[in-house]
This record gives C-alpha cells, structure tokens and sequence, in this order.
C-alpha cells in the first residue's frame, strides 16, 4: 500500500475561480503523504490554460493541460487518467480544499487489492458564512458535500461522489472512463451522475470490485452565494432526476435506483418528521427544511419522468471513453 503513487486530478473551466484553483493545488502540495504529480486539466479555455502554465511552469509536480476531449468534467476526468501516471487516480474539484491526511486515507483504503475505489467526506463552505435556516442536509448532494444518510466512518457503497474519489488504474482498464454527455458543462444544466454510472460499470465488469467511502478523508467545498438559493436547490434536484433517468436507463433501475430508494422511504421521511418536529418547537428553519425536501423529491421525480421520456425516444444518450494506457509519453504545459 505504501508503495502505490497516487495522482491528483483538478478539472477546471473558468478563470472566475482562479484563487480557488490554487488554494486546492496548494492543499494537494501540502498533503501528509505526497502525490505523484497533480494534473489540472482545463475544460476549452485557452487563457486559463496559459495563465495556469506559467503560474506553474516552475513545479515539476504540477502539469497543466487542455481537456483533449468534448467539453464537460466527464471528458476532462477522462483527459487527466489517460496523462496520469499513478496507480491511484484522485480527484479533487476546483473549489475544494483538501486536508492534511486526505490522500494518506485514500492510499490506506488500498491495502486489499479488490478495492477499486475510495471516496472520502466533503464538507460545505457556505458563501454567506453559515448554512441557510432552511438548506436540509438530507440535501448537500446539491452542492457537492456529503448529505445526511450516508453512513459514517469506512464502509462499503455503491458508488463514490465525484469531487472527492479516487480510483485504481485497474478500474478504467477493466470499465473504461467516464461517460460523456452525462455530468457537467461548465456552467450548463447542472447535471450530473456521471460517477455513479461509472461505478455500477465497474462492479459490473468486476463483480470481486469492493468501493469504499473513509469519512476521514476530508475536503472543503466552497458553496458559492447563488447555490444557496431556493431557485438552484430546484434546478439542480430536477437535473438530478434527469441524470438519474439515463443511468438507469442505461444499468436498469434496479441498480441505478437501489441507494435511492432507502434514501427515498427512510432518510427522507425523517428529515420531513425532524423539519416538523422543530418547527412545532419554534427552531428556526423547520418548517422550511420539511418543505424543501418535500419539492426537491418532487423536482427530481419529475426530472426523472421527463429524463426516462427522452431515453425511450432516444433523445438523450452518453458514451463510454476508453482511456489510453498510462505508460505512453505524454505531454503537456507545466
């Protein structure tokens, strides 16, 4: 386990996050147990690539290189794997901050050899300094963290959540990358879904596969202000549903649906009882939380309904990228 390089993947697509993007490569420069090399892939924008390439022309560790795929986080991810050379693959979001023993808990997740995947816990940074009174956090899935109902400490998931995962190489031989035409576009729709499609796939490919998620693995996710608005809540659950109509079109509901359907009958009735139970109480928030999660399972059953239409006509569709071996030459800015 000691002995496994891990690689550091940052997808990044907009110069509007530039001290973010180096407060998480200076995160990953400051870790307990050091990466490889950290690869920022920029998502079709040729002046945040150049920018990046001389902010960075004097780390060796720190490669800069474009997005050699379509536009979107799926291809960018598949851009890093393939110009990486790690047996591990993590990755970090741009707007993240990762501490001190995040990749020294992914690494430990390694000793048994049929993991093939560790995620770790994401917590929010809220723009306003504080959560919203009504924001569930049956709901942080929303804006990338770590929601209520996942179990605590190491256990085994179905799938990891992409802003904070790592991966063996070995999965994308046996599985291939990340689907395209699934997950994020720059600031499109905020689809996405696209690495728990992923992990269906691999178990599928490798039914020995185990995926694990080490809440000790920590990072900081920045919550900017217009995502802590009842407005994006909304448009991104609805997203969700539709993200969640291709995968199961794609893997069966069965498997694309089984985390959701406990999250749906227990997670989410208790997070309605607790809203109510605190607004009869006269805490702040209650009745709101209760009823935002009353809309958010309604936005996304309805983004559901509308996404499973478009997958039976056919108009809504996503394809599996194999990556390249790791051992070619590579290049890239740096």
């Amino acid at each position: 386990m000691s002995d496994l390089g891990v690689s550091v993947v940052i997808c990044v697509y907009t110069e509007d996050r530039w001290e973010d993007i180096l407060a998480a490569v200076s995160s990953v420069r400051a870790q307990s147990r050091p990466a490889l090399e950290t690869l920022l892939v920029v998502d079709h924008n040729p002046a945040l690539l150049e920018r990046l390439a001389k902010e960075y022309k004097e780390a060796d560790e720190v490669r800069v290189l474009a997005n050699a795929g379509p536009r979107g986080l799926s291809a960018g991810r598949n851009t890093g794997i393939a110009a990486s050379h790690g047996e591990v693959i993590a990755f970090l979001d741009d707007d993240a901050v990762a501490e001190r023993d995040w990749l020294r808990r992914f690494a430990e997740g390694y000793a048994d050899p049929r993991v093939m995947a560790v995620g770790g816990r994401t917590m929010p940074i809220w723009a306003s300094g504080r959560r919203p009174a009504w924001f569930p956090e049956e709901f942080d899935w929303v804006v990338g963290c770590t929601y209520k109902g996942l179990p605590a400490g190491l256990v085994r998931v179905r799938n990891v959540l992409g802003g904070n995962a790592s991966f063996r190489r070995t999965a994308f031989d046996a599985a291939g990358g990340f689907a395209t035409g699934i997950g994020r576009d720059g600031d499109k729709r905020p689809l996405g879904c696209e690495e728990t499609e992923l992990c269906i796939r691999l178990t599928r490919a490798r039914p020995d596969a185990i995926l694990l998620i080490d809440d000790r693995a920590v990072i900081h996710h920045r919550v900017p202000e217009a995502r802590e608005h009842f407005g994006y809540f909304r448009t991104r659950a609805y997203a969700e549903g539709l993200s969640k109509a291709l995968v199961a079109r794609s893997v069966g509901a069965d498997k694309g649906l089984e985390s959701e359907r406990r999250y749906a009958t227990r997670v989410l009735p208790a997070g309605v009882a607790r809203g109510l139970r605190d607004a009869a109480l006269a805490r702040p928030g209650g009745a709101g939380r209760a009823g935002a999660i009353v809309a958010g399972v309604l936005t996304a059953a309805g983004g559901y309904v509308v996404g499973s239409v478009r997958a039976r006509r056919g108009g809504a569709a996503f394809s599996v990228a194999a990556i390249e071996g790791a051992d070619d030459d590579r290049g890239g800015s740096s």
